[in-house]
């Protein structure tokens, strides 16, 4: 059983307004720890996307001119807000994302830290004055707002997401328009609620949930959308700014990663697999800064591949949601698939496991094996594609230049 006792359902919040989907459609939210369904979400179109785009351009015009600091105090309201409901935001992100309950507190409680880090911003960020070529005269450099802002979040960090895009937007003087991810939607309209409470003028903020290829679409061809922040995967990130060049909108893209650690013979061995080991499985290993690939000189290999793997076997894993656990479940059914897929095809081409290697049967939740695989070569595919899931590949190498060249 999952936290929930019911089935929610959470409304999208468009030009101060809490909505369901014309199209009568829904989605259907999964608890990725055990597998239950927890909530539906409206199942928009492009016209509430278009809605919710005129509404955040029509108050733009008034928001860019209440004075900053103005702007940073719905910020700190925002803060305190989260700060107050701690607790319950935190239950609800280890339901819906499946974080271990430390990481969970913290993603909460530091995107509190960061409403206020931005609203600060609003006594900080200025201009210029430039001297001239031209006699009696001065150049003056004064920014201003970009306009609507769109903000596309993703699963695995789907709180602090929409602090970091809606933060800066707003303090500066923009609105923004946020798609949630469809399988992490629920902080998102819940905090949809935080700004409804505090105030925040109508249309300034708004919450459209739906199909990447509809709504992240339309949020990035519509000609009203000044900049766009996708934070996602490689492939999203190359559509967005394909549809962005038609209308030349500013593009911010963080995408996926595939950080590799390097471990020489002079190092401090037992340091190296802890460290590597805490990078690897954060968040689950759906991180795009995780350590993603391990380069390790032959002189120690066979030591650090033995502790390493001795370490990653010691994992526990299981639902975050009853107990301390050491790494809790993959997103969803598709992202098992892929991480198991990556694996197996390693295998098939050579590659050996010496940790893990397989999907876990736990509750009805998407549990994957922390995995250590060796043998493996520098253009494989395991090596070279972002996995998102709990695997290190482990490559040797002679010297610390041919290191940094793979």
């Amino acid at each position: 059983m999952s936290i929930s006792t019911k089935l929610n359902h959470y409304k999208m919040y468009i030009n101060g307004e809490f909505k369901d989907s014309k199209s009568g459609e829904n989605i259907t939210v999964i608890d990725p720890s055990s597998g239950d369904k927890i909530s539906t979400v409206p199942k928009a179109t492009r016209e509430e996307a278009r809605e919710a785009i005129d509404a955040a351009y029509e108050a733009e015009k008034t928001w860019k001119k209440v004075p900053a600091a103005k702007r940073g105090s719905y910020l700190h309201a925002c803060a305190e807000e989260i700060r107050k409901d701690k607790n319950h935001l935190i239950q609800m992100l280890q339901e819906e994302q499946g974080k271990i309950k430390s990481l969970a507190t913290t993603e909460i409680l530091f995107s509190a830290d960061y409403f206020d880090y931005m609203a600060s911003a609003a006594r900080t960020y200025e201009g210029e004055i430039l001297q001239s070529d031209n006699p009696n005269e001065n150049i003056m450099i004064a920014k201003q707002p970009i306009g609507v802002a769109a903000g596309i979040l993703p699963w695995n960090f789907p709180f602090f997401l929409i602090a970091r895009k809606m933060g800066p937007a707003l303090v500066t003087g923009n609105t923004i328009v946020m798609k949630p991810s469809s399988d992490t939607p629920n902080l998102a309209l819940e905090f949809a609620k935080i700004v409804d409470k505090v105030g925040i003028p109508k249309g300034v903020v708004n919450f459209v949930t739906g199909p990447g290829s509809e709504i992240g679409d339309e949020l990035s061809k519509n000609k009203k959308i000044g900049i766009i922040s996708l934070t996602g995967s490689v492939g999203s990130g190359k559509k967005v700014m394909a549809a962005a060049a038609g209308h030349m909108a500013k593009v911010s893209l963080e995408l996926g990663g595939k950080a590799p650690a390097i471990v020489c013979s002079d190092a401090d061995i037992d340091l190296a697999v802890q460290s590597i080991i805490d990078s690897r499985v954060d968040n689950n290993g759906q991180l795009c800064n995780n350590c993603e690939r391990i380069y390790v000189q032959k002189q120690i290999a066979d030591e650090f591949i033995k502790k390493l793997s001795d370490k990653m076997s010691k994992i526990t894993v299981g639902n975050p949601t009853k107990g301390d656990v050491g790494m809790g479940p993959l997103i969803n059914q598709a992202a098992l698939d892929k991480v198991a897929g990556m694996v197996d095809r390693a295998v098939k081409a050579g590659g050996r496991i010496t940790a893990g290697g397989h999907k876990l049967s736990i509750e009805n939740g998407f549990y994957f094996e922390p995995t250590v695989i060796t043998n493996v070569k520098q253009d494989s595919e395991i090596v070279q594609d972002e996995i998102f899931g709990p695997v290190l590949p482990v490559l040797t190498f002679d010297t610390l230049d041919q290191a940094i060249d793979m």
